[in-house]
């Protein structure tokens, strides 16, 4: 055998071993996901993390500023359909993920839904998650997909909504200004396999999802390492 081969072998061989060893039994995590997505053990971990980040940036725990946005996915075969719809401007069949995120980028508040649903709708929910759990939010920032309604909302919830409109005399692209915060978060969890695609039976499984996905993010973050892209 040559010493290419030999070397490739034992490549193979550890790395498998590394993937039988590094990681709990299937059947601990099937238990934990669920238990920890209903009792909230998700959010919890997830905001404790974020508080960290913020305050190593020198910002207060929590923001005082928000932006919003929406991003549709297409769903897989096996998604039950009454959970799902198509996404009537961009023609996606499959589920709507709309994040709140603060200046840093750093998830706030996770809303998932029927492709079907406006942004606006979900962006009432956004608010409402984020009044629940992070108060000192009074300010956000939402693109033109988002209608005056949410504006009403956020007035009654003491958020001040600022709608974010794109430059009409700019030729190309040009990135909207802090909007382009939650674009680039959006991009960030697409790295992560299971966020590619909607293979979670009940939306609130996929926010559970996201939430263990920018948890990983802020570990690295705080730990400051990387890791490779599975691309």
């Amino acid at each position: 055998m040559s010493s290419g081969r030999w070397w490739a072998r034992i490549w193979t061989r550890g790395r498998q071993s590394i993937r039988r060893h590094d990681l709990p039994p299937k059947s601990a995590t099937y238990h934990y996901f669920p238990l920890w997505r209903d009792d909230g053990t998700d959010q919890a971990i997830h905001d404790l993390l974020r508080c960290q980040v913020r305050e190593r940036a020198g910002r207060r725990e929590d923001p005082s500023a928000i932006i919003l946005d929406t991003q549709s996915i297409r769903a897989a075969n096996h998604v039950p359909a009454a959970t799902t719809g198509k996404d009537a401007g961009k023609k996606v069949p499959g589920r709507k993920r709309g994040l709140a995120v603060d200046a840093l980028g750093l998830i706030i508040a996770v809303v998932v839904t029927a492709a079907s649903v406006t942004d606006t709708v979900i962006g009432v929910r956004l608010l409402d998650k984020v009044v629940e759990h992070t108060p000192t939010a009074t300010r956000a920032w939402v693109d033109a997909g988002f209608k005056h309604d949410l504006g009403i909302h956020g007035a009654v919830l003491g958020v001040d909504v600022e709608v974010v409109k794109r430059s009409d005399t700019k030729p190309g692209f040009v990135p909207i200004a802090k909007g382009w915060v939650v674009e680039q978060v959006n991009g960030t969890l697409m790295l992560h396999r299971r966020l590619v695609r909607e293979y979670e039976s009940r939306p609130e499984s996929s926010v559970s999802r996201t939430l263990w996905a920018s948890a990983a993010n802020l570990v690295r973050r705080l730990t400051g390492t990387s890791t490779p892209s599975w691309r």
